[in-house]
């Protein structure tokens, strides 16, 4: 199921979103990406491209710098703090360097200097896109996850928890007030529903989950 997940994920279109207040920069980036073959949205305002931004789409976003109303690092931080985060490649018109200390403290993939040249522009896409993909591998894993353990019962969430924990079947079976014939009935089915065949693989699964031990 998690393999089938990260397929999904990395057979997506990807997309690259460009905010530039320069309409001939706009062109010039959006018509060498395309004849790249990657999805191209341009903006020439950063208030546009946040009204309209969907977050759910795989992709990255290529940020002018300098622009009036919101700069480039602004409309990352206003993307970050709606919880629409992605990938970032800065370009700006003056080599700009405690500019592009901030950018990359910010987690930027890059930061270049127009004119821009197509080779770096383009790695720093691949690296943007790499990045993207196992960042929503991640998620869509998790959420795959947790799916499974909402279908858990109240009892089976209390032997989950204790089984991560390291306790015992005797243990648990103390703890919870039963016998140990039926922890080890609901441990069974705890397994069956998460997909997983040994402890070490159920405790593994418990911390991608945020389940400690």
């Amino acid at each position: 199921m998690i393999d089938q997940v990260a397929d999904q994920v990395t057979n997506e279109k990807f997309t690259v979103f460009i905010v530039d207040d320069d309409a001939a920069v706009l062109k010039a980036l959006s018509r060498l990406l395309r004849a790249m073959g990657y999805d191209i949205q341009s903006y020439t305002s950063p208030r546009e491209f946040l009204t309209r931004h969907d977050a759910t789409v795989p992709g990255c976003a290529v940020l002018d710098v300098s622009m009036p109303g919101l700069d480039g690092l602004e409309l990352q931080q206003a993307m970050t703090a709606g919880g629409a985060p992605r990938p970032v490649i800065f370009v700006t018109g003056k080599g700009d360097i405690p500019t592009s200390v901030r950018a990359m403290k910010a987690g930027a993939v890059d930061f270049l200097t127009k004119p821009v040249s197509d080779s770096d522009l383009l790695g720093a896409i691949a690296r943007a896109k790499e990045q993207d993909t196992t960042s929503r591998q991640m998620q869509a894993e998790l959420a795959s996850i947790q799916a499974k353990i909402a279908t858990l019962t109240p009892r089976e969430r209390e032997v989950f928890a204790h089984v991560v924990a390291g306790r015992l079947n005797k243990q648990i079976a103390a703890d919870l007030g039963t016998v140990e014939k039926t922890v080890k009935v609901h441990r069974g089915r705890v397994m069956e529903k998460l997909g997983v065949r040994t402890l070490a693989d159920l405790v593994r699964l418990a911390e991608r989950a945020g389940i400690s031990r």
